[in-house]
Formats: C-alpha cells, sequence, structure tokens
C-alpha cells in the first residue's frame, strides 16, 4: 500500500495565463486571507462564544480507551467467562465423587418365645458406609466401596456377641452399545467447549464492530471539523467582498445595489456555520459514547489528531475473500454450531441402540466379635461357660486380607420399543443439523456480497477523491479567473459569491471522498475480520480491562 498527504485546505494557485491587471496583487491578498483563516478558524458575528480548547485524541487512543472502557465489550466479556464457566461444570462429570453414611440404631421388643430373653428383645444395630465411585471416559464406572456393622442382642443361644462385620466391594459397569463410547460420554464438554470458543468469537466479533465503529466516528468527527474550517473559510471570502464592496460604494465606483448580494450571502454562509457547528457536537457525543467519555457538559471538546491520508490499497478481491473465510468470526462460530449439531446427531444415534451394560463385581467380607461358649459345645442347653473376645479389627483384616473371595459377572439387554419403531430424536437432530450447515453455507455467501462491496468500495473512493482534488483545482482557478475580471469591471458581486461557493463545495465534496475513503478502507478491514491485527488488540486486552482472565490463556 502507498501512502499520502492529501491536504484538505489546499491554497489558490493561479495558473491562467492570460495577462490580467492587478493579478499579483490579488494573489497576495487572496493567499493572505486564506493562511489567516487556515490558522485563526473565525466565527461568525453572533455565532456563539470562544469555544473552550478541545481535548487532543489520536484514533488509536480512541480505539484502546474503546476496549478498555465500552460497556458492551464488559457485557460480551461477561458471556465469555460464562461460557468459561460451563466448561468447568461440564468436566466435573470426570471428578471422583465420595459418599458416607452412618447409622445407629437401638430396637425393644417384648419376648415371644422360650428362645427369646425372659423379659424382652434388645438389639442395638450400627452401621457405616464410605466411598469412592468414578466416571469412565467410554461411558462406564468403577466404584469402591467398605461398608461395616455392628450388631448386639440378648436373644438366647447367639455364637457371637455383639458382631462385627466388613464388606470390602469393587465394583465396574460398563455399557457396550447405547451410551458407549469417548465422544458419548464427553459429549457435554464438546459441546461447552464449542459454545465457549463461540463466545471468544463473538468477543472478537463484538471488538470488530466497535473498533469499526470507533473509526467511523473519529473521521466523521473529522470530517465535520474540517468541513466546519471551510465553511468558515467561505465566510471570510464573502465578508471580505462585503467590505470591499462598502469601500467602493463609499467612493462611488459601485452601485449600492450590488452589497445586497454580499450581505445576503455573509447571513447565509453564518447559517451554515451554526449548522456545522452543531453537527461538530452531534459527532462528538456519538464518539464519546463509544469510549465511553463522561459527556458532562464542562468537558473539552474532543479534538482529533490524526488526518485521513490516502492509502493505495492493491489488495485483490480473491485475498480479501481467502483473508475473511480465515479470520471471520461470524464463520468460526457458525463452524461450530454446525459441529454442535454433529455431536448432537451422533448422540442421538447411540441413543437409539440397545442398552448393553456389562457389571462386574468383586467383594470380600470379614466376620469377628465375641465367640460364645456354651456347654458341651452344645448352644441349645443355654449354659455359657466363657468367651473369646474378637474386635471389629478383625473383620477389616479379613475383608481386606480377601479371606473370602466373591465375585460376579452379568450382562442385561434392554431393548426399548421405541427406538425399533421411531427414530424422531435421530431424525430431528439430522434436520437441526442440515439447518445449520445450510445457514452457515448462506453465512459464507453474504460474506462473499460483503466483501465484494467493501473491495469496491474502496476503489471507487480512492477515485474519487482524485475526481474531486481535479474539480476542486479547477474551482479555485474559475475564482481567480472571476476575481480577476471583477477588478477589471467585467463581473459583478453576485457571480464571485457564485464561484466562492462552487469553490467550497467541490472542497466540501472532495473532503467528503477522501473520509469515505478512509471509512471503506475501515470497513474492509471488518469485513475481512483484521481489523484487530491493525491495531494489535487480543482478546486478553478486553478481559484485562474487565478484571479477569479466561482459562488457558
Amino acid at each position: 500500500m502507498i501512502e499520502r498527504e492529501v491536504n484538505i485546505y489546499p491554497n489558490l494557485e493561479f495558473r491562467s495565463r492570460d495577462p490580467i491587471p492587478g493579478r499579483n496583487e490579488m494573489r497576495k491578498s487572496a493567499r493572505f486571507v486564506l493562511a489567516f483563516v487556515l490558522t485563526v478558524p473565525l466565527l461568525p458575528s453572533g455565532a456563539g462564544a470562544q469555544e473552550p480548547a478541545g481535548k487532543p485524541l489520536t484514533l488509536n487512543d480512541c480505539v484502546i480507551q474503546a476496549v478498555r472502557k465500552n460497556l458492551g465489550v464488559a457485557v460480551q466479556v461477561v458471556n465469555t467467562r460464562l461460557a468459561d464457566i460451563s466448561v468447568s461444570r461440564a468436566g466435573e462429570k470426570f471428578i471422583p465423587s465420595l459418599q458416607f453414611e452412618f447409622g445407629d440404631q437401638n430396637q425393644n421388643s417384648p419376648s415371644y418365645s422360650w428362645t427369646d430373653a425372659a423379659d424382652g428383645v434388645q438389639s442395638a444395630y450400627r452401621n457405616y458406609d464410605a466411598g469412592l465411585s468414578q466416571s469412565l471416559p467410554f461411558g462406564g464406572s468403577l466404584s469402591f466401596s467398605l461398608t461395616g456393622y455392628k450388631s448386639d442382642s440378648n436373644s438366647r443361644f447367639q455364637t457371637i456377641n455383639p458382631r462385627f462385620g466388613s464388606t470390602m466391594n469393587f465394583s465396574f459397569t460398563q455399557p457396550l452399545l447405547k451410551d458407549f463410547g469417548w465422544g458419548t460420554s464427553r459429549k457435554d464438554i464438546l459441546v461447552a467447549r464449542n459454545n465457549r470458543e463461540a463466545a471468544e468469537n463473538d468477543l472478537k466479533g463484538t471488538l470488530l464492530d466497535l473498533v469499526d465503529r470507533v473509526e467511523q466516528a473519529y473521521w466523521e468527527l473529522v470530517y465535520s471539523l474540517e468541513s466546519l474550517q471551510v465553511r468558515r473559510q467561505s465566510l471570510s471570502l464573502a465578508e471580505d467582498l462585503l467590505d470591499k464592496s462598502r469601500k467602493e460604494i463609499s467612493i462611488g465606483t459601485l452601485a449600492p445595489k450590488e452589497v445586497l448580494s454580499a450581505q445576503a450571502e455573509v447571513a447565509s454562509r453564518k447559517a451554515d456555520i451554526l449548522q456545522a457547528v452543531q453537527q461538530v457536537k452531534d459527532n462528538s457525543d456519538v464518539l464519546r459514547n463509544l469510549i465511553n467519555l463522561p459527556g458532562d457538559s464542562t468537558d473539552a471538546d474532543l479534538l482529533p489528531t490524526d488526518r485521513p491520508t490516502l492509502v493505495r490499497n492493491d489488495l485483490s478481491l480473491d485475498d480479501a475473500l481467502a483473508s475473511a473465510m480465515k479470520n471471520r468470526p461470524d464463520l468460526q462460530s457458525s463452524g461450530l454450531a454446525v459441529k454442535n449439531k454433529e455431536l448432537d446427531l451422533s448422540f442421538a444415534r447411540n441413543q437409539t441402540l440397545p442398552s448393553l451394560n456389562l457389571t462386574a463385581n468383586y467383594w470380600s467380607p470379614g466376620v469377628s466379635g465375641d465367640r460364645i461358649l456354651y456347654l458341651d459345645n452344645n448352644p441349645l442347653t443355654g449354659v455359657i461357660i466363657g468367651t473369646l473376645p474378637g474386635g471389629a479389627s478383625a473383620a477389616l483384616q479379613d475383608a481386606f486380607g480377601f479371606k473370602y473371595r466373591n465375585w460376579s459377572v452379568s450382562l442385561s439387554l434392554q431393548i426399548p420399543l421405541n427406538t425399533v419403531f421411531s427414530r424422531a430424536t435421530e431424525a430431528q437432530a439430522r434436520t437441526l443439523m442440515e439447518q445449520e450447515i445450510a445457514r452457515m453455507k448462506n453465512q459464507e455467501q453474504g460474506v462473499v456480497f460483503e466483501i465484494r462491496a467493501a473491495v469496491r468500495a474502496v476503489r471507487t473512493n480512492y477515485e474519487r477523491v482524485d475526481a474531486y482534488k481535479a474539480a476542486r483545482e479547477l474551482a479555485e482557478q474559475k475564482l481567480e479567473a472571476e476575481q480577476a475580471k471583477m477588478k477589471a469591471g467585467m463581473s459583478s458581486n453576485f457571480m464571485v459569491l457564485q464561484y466562492q461557493r462552487d469553490l467550497a463545495s467541490t472542497r466540501t465534496m472532495e473532503l467528503r471522498a477522501l473520509i469515505d475513503f478512509r471509512r471503506a478502507l475501515g470497513r474492509l478491514e471488518k469485513a475481512m475480520g483484521t481489523g484487530l491485527d491493525k491495531w494489535n488488540i487480543k482478546l486478553t486486552d478486553a478481559f484485562s480491562s474487565s478484571g479477569s482472565t479466561p482459562e488457558g490463556e
């Protein structure tokens, strides 16, 4: 790209070779007036008080301020944080879970049999349970549990009382058809990750849109300020002509009626300046709102310090399209939406399969307690001759030592008939995926037309600047020639004022074309998705401004 400065207020250049008397004096006078107008902006009589000094701002300052302070960006940052939290919550599925249980029970009941206690049966039962379970990546689950109890009773003919029991159990369950697979078990996590990436793309899109709006507002403010300067310059020329006419009338070289057109033109141009001042205020408020700058009436007006430049852009349409397809965050989000629909379809297909589950258990029990010794080793005698003490630790030793090994393996099959005769859920998921694909293709087609229009706008406005530059130069020459004719008595105030207005109009149109060119460049960068790279803006800039940073950054 070739960049060159464009003079917004070119001085009049007298290029006509016709030998008109008084040309040199008129050149000096016109150049003096223009130089004075450019360096000291004039206010028309009664147009208002002295304007406050402006607050200098570069375009880069405005972009950075907007990224850090714009409320719309802050809202989108919160959405990104919420999406990040959703990923963490979906991943909690594979965090092990612990469970504990404790129970204590005491029962008293009357005795109905000679085998029970004489007065009544009293029993106490205390149990505990601790377990650890873990979901597995392919849809299964693995669990470990340790249970224990203590039983104490006054019933007769017991051989162990109190009795302690412990059981260590391992359990494994694995679906073989429905709910089987890496993608099926992690479907929620994959969808949440895609949504988080889509939220980051939305944030990037918000930043792209914000940067473009800041650029558009900044250049519009530049245009309104420079347009105001052009109108002030035009007013100065009209006032100069009015003063000259009054002097000529006073010495009798000009008819009194000739001053009327000059007075009317001065009044009209003062009204134009009032409207231009209002436009400056309005455009300043637009930019102030984008960068979240308080709109206190005591604040100084914004004063953009950057000036539009004409940049030769040789980017081809194919290169612009390739950049857009690669960098546009909305297209990337559309691709992620299609991926989510593909995950939904895959999950729906899996849910139509029969439920075939493999279950395996391995457990090791242990029992201990105080062993009661009866006469002749016969509990029916009811005569206790002694006890052999035993504690809960012995039961735990048996359980952990795998003294009594037990295992079981089973397969269970369940065939829901709705999946045999109807596959509405799968059909719905497939239709939604096809819809999302069609939406993505439509969006891509829209991007193609957007890029074509943006490239065309850049080229058209570039050529407009050169065309209006030539028109402005010709208007300067025409005004110069008409002023010379008037000095020679061959023209009137009306014609000179008309040429002045034509010159102001062509200058305004040249400035408008240059501003439109800069705005078209910004919109092309937004359409290609490269607007953030131009200003070296990262997503972390938005997160750091809100006091948060996403995981993985």
